[in-house]
């Protein structure tokens, strides 16, 4: 027997310091969200997002939200974003086709990243955004720039509430993933002097389009 089995068969043999407890039926959500109308947890989320420093472009068409991805992109030619098919604006392709935008998936001297998000959460204002083929993960966190499309039906109470959701289908959709990151707001960091620096570890901007 090696020394680190005899350590931990004396662990095992020792008492334990508590009893046995069962896990609670129900956990209060870190921050509750009180009234989950469709209505009223856009409107939450529109709010907690733009108090992160959030730029939110509410859009009723896709083509609009093509509209305010072409500003947004201004005179930049190069793209890392999604594959296209990951993001839900019909046409999007074609518009940025003809506007001579070039996609170029994982480069990480992009100006600006467009992906969309697997969720998004009213009670922080933050997005869910999950990696895996054809969503290059460096498309969100090196541009400068970010641009995440938001669709109204992906807006859920709180990340308690989108978890419950993933166990409730199995956790299959997040296995197939290979990184799930929260973002909440751009990179920001205040780790020096108490100064608050913006975009220090990732994206300065953040913009939210947001689909009716």
């Amino acid at each position: 027997m090696s020394s680190r089995e005899r350590i931990l068969e004396k662990l095992r043999e020792g008492e334990r310091p508590f009893s046995p407890s069962n896990p609670p039926a129900f956990y209060q959500p870190m921050t509750p969200v009180a009234d989950d109308d469709p209505a009223a947890l856009r409107a939450r989320f529109v709010v907690e997002a733009q108090k992160a420093a959030c730029v939110v472009h509410p859009v009723k068409t896709p083509e609009a939200a093509i509209g305010v991805i072409l500003h947004l992109l201004g005179g930049e030619t190069a793209v890392s974003a999604w594959d296209l098919a990951q993001i839900p604006i019909p046409g999007l392709a074609d518009a940025l086709e003809q506007a001579g935008k070039t996609l170029v998936g994982q480069d990480a001297s992009a100006r600006v990243g467009l992906t969309g998000v697997d969720a998004a959460l009213a009670a922080t204002g933050s997005v869910v955004v999950m990696s895996g083929n054809g969503r290059w993960r460096t498309a969100s966190l090196l541009p400068p720039v970010h641009i995440a499309v938001v669709q109204g039906n992906q807006i859920m109470p709180h990340l308690e509430s989108w978890w419950a959701a993933q166990k409730a289908d199995g956790l299959e959709h997040t296995r197939q993933r290979s990184n799930i990151v929260i973002i909440t707001g751009p990179s920001r960091t205040a780790d020096i002097a108490m100064q608050l620096v913006m975009g220090m570890h990732g994206p300065q901007e953040l913009h939210l389009i947001l689909l009716g």
